[in-house]
């Protein structure tokens, strides 16, 4: 029997929507997902597998990161393939242009592969790449019977990769995105107690602020107590007495 026609469901809608939302799982979950949902949007597909590979700089090949199947027997092919790092997956990224057979029966290229697939029902496949920078994604559709996975009918497939590899692509930027403001966050509070605890030695060594500055380097370098923690201490009053010799010098006098 031909496979039938894609069609878009209210709840794979949602499904596929979900995947670009940032937050709602981890790279690892959108992959799975991904998986678990491909077959459901391509008529005559009976299972999937995806990859996500590192991209490196230069002439050096992409690299495996993770891997997600919907059936353990799918998850060998993709075992296999990466452990003998060649087979159809391996073309479809070095080129990022899509593979298919529509009987692998008959299929010359790829012989190790092909009997992987075969000893485990598999007799069509198709490999699609979907990069959305830095996130390179392969999706593979089995069939179990020839030509089940006809041409033309793997636009919401297209679409469901298309959307997960743009969520873990969002994540990735997200994430560097709010450690930057993290960083810039604790910037701004260490300079605010830094400044605070300028103030209180200008108060009790009557200098300026450069030269409270200066005397708190000198007792960071000599204590060898960063700068910060040092501005903590002056600032929680364990004060001049506690953090700093000079200080205690000067006030006892």
């Amino acid at each position: 029997m031909p496979p039938t026609e894609s069609v878009l469901t209210d709840q794979l809608a949602m499904e596929i929507a979900r995947l670009g939302v940032v937050g709602v799982s981890s790279d690892i979950g959108t992959l799975r997902r991904v998986t678990e949902l491909a077959p459901q949007a391509v008529p005559g597909c009976a299972g999937a597998t995806s990859i996500r590979w590192a991209l490196p700089d230069g002439d050096e090949r992409p690299e495996p990161l993770a891997s997600a199947a919907s059936h353990p027997d799918l998850a060998e092919i993709v075992d296999r393939q990466l452990a003998r790092r060649h087979g159809p997956v391996f073309d479809v990224v070095g080129t990022r242009t899509p593979v298919s057979s529509a009987d692998i029966l008959a299929e010359t290229r790829w012989p190790e592969a092909m009997t992987d697939m075969l000893c485990r029902g598999v007799r069509t496949f198709s490999t699609t790449p979907h990069l959305n920078e830095p996130v390179l994604v392969t999706l593979t559709l089995y069939g179990v019977s020839p030509r089940a996975l006809a041409t033309g009918q793997h636009a919401l497939a297209s679409l469901l990769v298309a959307q997960g590899s743009a969520a873990m692509s969002n994540v990735l930027q997200y994430g560097s995105v709010h450690r930057t403001a993290v960083q810039l966050q604790e910037a701004v509070e260490a300079r605010a107690v830094v400044d605070q605890a300028k103030g209180i030695l200008m108060h009790a060594l009557g200098c300026d602020a450069d030269e409270a500055f200066a005397e708190m380097r000198r007792i960071s370098q000599t204590r060898h107590v960063k700068l910060t923690a040092l501005a903590q201490r002056i600032v929680g009053d364990q004060g001049l007495h506690g953090a700093t010799g000079h200080a205690t010098d000067d006030g006892a006098g």
